[in-house]
């Protein structure tokens, strides 16, 4: 006999009113880690919560609900709101999103505070990536895109530099064939034939080090220093079709 499904039953969700939660001592969450709560807060500001927190019923000495509500899975969402509030720019009555976790429930506050953080999965580089770049064809800066997502210029700038790699490299690296360090030498040149070329190359050879990429993609240029520039010259040497004679800075 076929032994019967036991049936999921999800927790309920809920308003409640900011002042009557409370930070729970259940959370595992102990060392700063990610954006400050600062930005957090003007995140939230600016958006409103993308995510409800978890909570549990606060019971009394008698095990009966006191009508206050811990908050064991979303600590930085909370201290963000607490943050609003303290700026008067939230109402300490505001109602917050809530999904309610039985106070008696079988796994315990700790456990869904560990399991909220363990199982959350950093956006890849690449989706990243396609974001920030729909996000520049909307029409906003660099600047614009580090400051509304927390990361640095620096940061957005890698990204977009991705558009320059041929597609089916970006495939490669989707299906974890190559690394992001290896990726990113691919960007020294946006002629994806060749970029598609050196990659067969190194692939089957075994030599795949992020700067043999940039070596090999760069290895038809010439310094101004180097003798074959210096013996036609610099000028002659670019209009025969030469590439990349870097020019030497005459001091005043």
């Amino acid at each position: 006999m076929a032994k019967a499904v036991q049936k999921i039953k999800l927790s309920s969700s809920r308003d409640i009113p900011f002042n009557k939660l409370v930070l729970s001592q259940s959370n595992v969450r102990r060392i700063k880690a990610g954006i400050s709560i600062e930005d957090l807060a003007e995140d939230i500001a600016r958006r409103t919560l993308l995510q409800s927190l978890n909570v549990r019923p606060v019971l009394d000495a008698e095990g009966q609900e006191t009508g206050m509500f811990e908050v064991p899975a979303g600590g930085r969402r909370y201290r963000a709101l607490e943050l609003l509030v303290k700026q008067k720019r939230l109402v300490r009555t505001a109602p917050v999103p809530c999904v309610v976790r039985d106070a008696d429930a079988d796994v315990s506050a700790e456990e869904d505070s560990l399991a909220e953080n363990v199982q959350r999965a950093a956006l890849h580089p690449l989706d990243q990536f396609r974001a920030f770049q729909t996000f520049r064809e909307q029409g906003q800066s660099d600047e614009d895109i580090a400051a509304r997502f927390f990361v640095s210029v620096n940061v957005v700038k890698q990204r977009l530099r991705l558009a320059s790699v041929a597609p089916s490299l970006l495939d490669v690296y989707a299906e974890d064939g190559m690394t992001l360090e290896q990726l990113m030498a691919f960007t020294v040149t946006g002629d994806h034939a060749r970029q598609e070329q050196v990659w067969e190359t190194v692939s089957k050879s075994g030599n795949d080090e992020a700067y043999q990429i940039r070596r090999m993609l760069t290895e038809s240029t010439v310094r101004a220093s180097d003798r074959r520039a210096q013996f036609v010259g610099v000028e002659a040497y670019e209009a025969a079709g030469g590439t990349g004679a870097a020019r030497p800075v005459r001091k005043r």
